[in-house]
């Protein structure tokens, strides 16, 4: 016979289990690291909710068996003349605090793809021989590598014998009469490309200036999540002289006190979905500013500034990543590996 006060115990306990349970459920999807967190959590109201991107791109690294490398050490650095990690706790890169053969061997394994994307309209045109012959040269060699060319002059891409795993590809693109347009418009032009031909989101992308040319290994060291370079003309400056778009009315806007370094509008890169992100929300921003006609002082840049402010990049890479060959070579830069060539922009720009 069925005892009626241990079976209404039972149905008492497990009713109790169930509250619980749905409480630590609740709880735990309020604070899960998966959530959308908007800017309204983490900075004033004023912030746009386009500004954050909540992914998570941590990479598992394994390193080949019975590889033989120098010991690494945790009291003595390769580098005592600089700083080799940002406040939160991302890589900068130099020369001397990484090995490539280790890197390498952690990373061609995983049978990646870098992606390349670079702008040659109008009279830029003259520079990308230069760049392709060096890239093959010193960019990623030996890895599986696709270099995108938007241009104007499909007949004008100079022909460059590639290593195989290496293609070039040619995007039409329409030409403009301002050099701000042409620069404005590169992050739509690789969110569209990344949404429509570059599916993998395992494999990496890179935005460079074709106006440049490598000179040295830009390999595995520089792979991460979302990668900022330096810029060469303000990493020893006061954030107070850095060229951020400074009025509240811009999305590009950065107040005096704030931000972190100046990065580069030349050379950023990092996973496919970290860069869509990236890209989508400065064109966003960059949109909105124009519907109420402010463009940013150094138009994408400013945007890019903006974005890595609120988005920590997870690698930065140092000036060596691209030094300007107008400018002497400090005691710091040990090499330059890619570098903005000397020019006439009165030549190759269509307007002032």
């Amino acid at each position: 016979m069925i005892n009626v006060k241990s079976l209404t115990a039972v149905l008492v306990s497990a009713l109790i289990l169930g509250v619980l349970y749905l409480c630590n459920s609740l709880s735990y999807s309020r604070t899960s690291p998966q959530q959308n967190i908007t800017p309204n959590n983490i900075t004033p109201k004023n912030r746009l909710s386009a500004d954050v991107n909540a992914m998570s791109n941590e990479v598992h690294l394994v390193a080949p068996d019975h590889l033989q490398y120098e010991q690494p050490s945790i009291v003595q650095g390769s580098r005592t003349d600089v700083v080799t990690v940002t406040p939160w706790m991302a890589p900068i890169v130099w020369e001397g605090i990484f090995n490539p053969v280790l890197l390498d061997g952690i990373y061609k394994p995983k049978n990646i793809t870098i992606i390349a994307t670079v702008f040659a309209v109008g009279n830029y045109i003259r520079f990308l021989k230069k760049f392709l012959e060096t890239a093959e040269q010193h960019f990623f060699v030996g890895f599986k590598v696709h270099i995108y060319v938007f241009t104007d002059r499909p007949n004008e891409v100079p022909q460059v014998t590639m290593a195989s795993g290496r293609q070039l590809m040619v995007r039409l693109v329409p030409s403009s009469k301002r050099w701000q347009e042409i620069s404005a418009r590169r992050m739509e032009l690789i969110q569209i490309l990344i949404e429509e031909q570059l599916p993998n989101n395992r494999n990496y992308i890179f935005c460079l200036d074709v106006d440049s040319e490598f000179h040295g290994r830009w390999g595995s060291e520089s792979l991460g999540g979302l990668v900022a370079v330096t810029h060469p003309g303000y990493y020893r400056d006061a954030r107070s002289n850095f060229p951020y778009e400074r009025r509240p009315s811009s999305r590009a806007y950065i107040a005096p006190g704030e931000g972190d370094f100046y990065y580069c509008g030349g050379a950023f890169g990092g996973l496919l979905q970290e860069v869509h992100q990236l890209a989508k929300t400065c064109r966003h921003n960059f949109e909105a500013d124009a519907k109420e006609d402010i463009e940013a002082a150094w138009q994408e840049e400013s945007h890019l500034n903006r974005y890595m402010w609120i988005n920590k990049p997870s690698k930065v890479l140092s000036p060596e990543y691209l030094w300007q060959d107008f400018k002497p070579r400090n005691p710091e830069i040990h090499i330059v590996r890619f570098s903005g060539v000397v020019k006439n922009y009165a030549e190759i720009r269509p307007n002032p």
